[in-house]
């Protein structure tokens, strides 16, 4: 596990067979905030670094429903019973193992690995609200369900896979050579590339994503933005 503080946001990276995986950290006044955790074997690492903080785990925030950022879940409440879960809504039936898909939303098949929990979200979320100082953004597309988290005093993005930056910074969807599982594990790259207009119009000063090193600004994430635009461009015309 490698561990990178950018002032109270502690990132923590795991290096797994074939993808590299960050869970966020965040201190606040009372307590601290995890987003996501990683796979099952990562936990207990999580757990390690919680220890050595003198402040209670206060709750876990997931960002989408996949393998990779729910894995740890089950293990991280047994530790502390007293933190409480928030996933989205949406995503929320995908930890239930429903995979079907609403009227509103394309028709398309759900991918990536999406387990079930046995922990109970203690709060289902929806787009607008503010917790832990944190307001909550749709960031559908990676997921149905997907969200991201927004420090609006701090101007930080919690972005999750609606971008990535390992091997080269990328829009949802939008498949990477050098890393593409996030590209490949997407569900609706349309609808991703929508949300991740949306999310980049906030005009985040960092941005912290599941997979790669955190972006400072936002040129870097429009010129994705520009590329992915291209693509799905191309395939219109197609």
């Amino acid at each position: 596990m490698k561990v990178t503080r950018f002032d109270h946001v502690h990132q923590l990276t795991f290096f797994a067979p074939i993808l590299p995986i960050n869970v966020q950290l965040i201190e606040r006044e009372l307590g601290l905030v995890l987003i996501d955790t990683g796979l099952a074997q990562n936990a207990e690492s999580i757990l390690a670094y919680i220890e050595t903080f003198e402040r209670p785990l206060l709750a876990i925030l997931l960002t989408h429903a996949h393998g990779d950022h729910v894995g740890g879940v089950d293990t991280i409440l047994k530790a502390h019973p007293h933190a409480e879960l928030y996933v989205s809504r949406r995503d929320a039936r995908l930890l239930e193992g429903d995979r079907t898909t609403d009227l509103d939303e394309r028709a398309l098949k759900l991918k990536g690995s999406l387990p079930k929990i046995h922990s109970l979200p203690d709060k289902l979320l929806d787009p607008g609200e503010r917790l832990f100082g944190l307001r909550v953004y749709p960031a559908a597309g990676h997921t149905p369900g997907s969200i991201a988290f927004f420090d609006e005093k701090e101007r930080i993005l919690f972005a999750g896979d609606a971008f990535q930056t390992r091997g080269g910074v990328a829009v949802a969807g939008d498949v990477r050579p050098l890393f593409p599982l996030p590209g490949i594990s997407t569900w609706d790259k349309r609808a991703a590339l929508e949300h991740a207009e949306k999310l980049l119009d906030l005009a985040p000063q960092r941005t912290f994503v599941g997979h790669g090193q955190p972006v400072a600004g936002t040129h870097r994430l429009y010129l994705a933005l520009k590329r992915a635009k291209r693509k799905q461009a191309r395939l219109f015309l197609r």
